[in-house]
């Protein structure tokens, strides 16, 4: 009978280990230079990941203005963001979890483990990472990279300006999502 119990336990942790093994393998860095620039109705960025069928699966980070309630004032901050993380229907603890003042120029990084916005794991397979940023009122940009969670490699996102101002397109640098 010990023996049987040792099996077991023996068989559990192997289970337990494999399991967290996965979990760790299972994330994706999204990173880009960001210049903060000056002036008003500027400086708003979100970074979000979508399943393959479009539907939203977790903020990694959103500035702080936006998220608590500057979309209703501004309603050209972050609209698709806005619009695809169900904001408006969001409490306030889980938008305070997600957002952050904005950062300073340099180099940023967001890392995605591989959980949904209710901190469970997805399953292995095709997603979108998403950076939405409003460069200057109605200006704005949406990088967009397309992974293989549960795979290896390294893209860089493809990017859609809106607006007709070029001034600050540099706010967000070239977006690259390395995953595994």
């Amino acid at each position: 009978m010990q023996n049987r119990a040792k099996k077991f336990w023996l068989l559990l942790l192997f289970v337990i280990s494999g399991a967290a093994l996965l979990a760790q393998e299972r994330r994706a860095e999204v990173s880009f230079e960001f210049a903060r620039q000056g002036g008003i109705a500027s400086n708003q960025f979100a970074v979000w990941v979508e399943d393959a069928r479009g539907q939203y699966v977790r903020t990694l980070y959103a500035t702080r203005f936006t998220a608590v309630g500057g979309w209703r004032f501004r309603e050209g901050s972050l609209p698709q963001w806005v619009r695809q993380s169900g904001l408006a229907g969001r409490n306030q603890p889980h938008v305070d979890a997600l957002t952050g003042p904005t950062p300073g120029t340099g180099m940023l990084r967001y890392v995605w483990d591989g959980t949904d916005y209710a901190g469970r794991a997805v399953p292995a397979g095709e997603y979108r990472i998403f950076v939405e940023a409003s460069l200057r009122w109605d200006n704005r940009v949406v990088h967009t990279a397309v992974i293989r969670l549960g795979g290896t490699g390294q893209v860089r996102a493809t990017s859609r300006y809106y607006g007709a101002s070029t001034a600050e397109r540099g706010m967000i640098g070239p977006v690259t999502v390395t995953f595994e």
